[in-house]
């Protein structure tokens, strides 16, 4: 038997970044790889057919697909439920092990767990998103007890736009955020370049952030066996969080 633990992946399919980004975190793990599987996402934005993007059919279907490859574990790395509400992730995680017999997670249950681990229930929120988008997403951690105390978002609806922040950008925003003394600081959306920046700008502010590509590649290597010690470079959660 094989000692090699391959990690699925779930993609929207207009991303660019969690791909890159993921095969990144783990290129020091000669045991590990990461394996991915898309479904069609465009658009970030509470109309109608964007919410309709997210309806389970597709997402199971590419779940399938992964399963084929005889992955260890299957993520969602996205964010939606932050605007659907945390039980859709949740809900998801039971279909696809139900569909698949393979253990489930999602970036943003993830993030919640970091989060409760580590105390962090005054956090600050950094994303790409609309302000009404930005505003669900606000309202259902505080339904959840957990307090943003503040944010930054850009204003975008287009997906693949989100890609295309720059490293300046999303260091301003985070810069922004840290003044207000959060506990955490979450770079919340899964097409946005900020993974490689958060090791350096841990260091400089002394606040832990967490961002959601790392978050899911993090629960889905402890959900494998892996010990995430090994990593190094990609911020304090891989080392610190117990």
């Amino acid at each position: 038997m094989s000692n090699r633990v391959m990690i699925g992946m779930l993609t929207p399919s207009s991303n660019t970044v969690l791909e890159p980004v993921s095969c990144a975190i783990v290129a020091d793990l000669p045991d590990v790889s990461v394996h991915f599987a898309r479904f069609r996402v465009t658009e970030i934005s509470l109309d109608d057919r964007a919410l309709g993007q997210f309806d389970e059919a597709p997402i199971l279907a590419a779940a399938r697909l992964l399963a084929d490859a005889r992955v260890d574990v299957i993520g969602w790395n996205g964010t939606s439920s932050g605007w659907l509400g945390f039980d859709a992730d949740e809900r998801l995680c039971r279909h696809i092990t139900e569909a698949t017999g393979i253990a489930a997670t999602t970036s943003v249950l993830a993030l919640n767990e970091i989060l409760d681990m580590t105390g962090a229930g005054e956090f600050a929120l950094v994303t790409p998103y609309l302000d009404d988008v930005q505003r669900r997403i606000i309202d259902n951690y505080d339904r959840a007890g957990r307090r943003c105390i503040a944010e930054r978002h850009v204003g975008r609806s287009d997906n693949f736009s989100f890609a295309e922040i720059t490293a300046e950008q999303i260091e301003a925003m985070v810069r922004e955020v840290s003044g207000a003394g959060p506990r955490a600081i979450t770079t919340f959306c899964t097409n946005m370049r900020a993974a490689p920046l958060v090791d350096a700008l841990e260091r400089d502010l002394d606040i832990p952030i967490y961002d959601t590509v790392s978050a899911v590649v993090w629960k889905a290597l402890r959900m494998a066996g892996v010990d995430t010690r090994r990593i190094e470079g990609w911020g304090r959660l891989f080392a610190a969080v117990p």
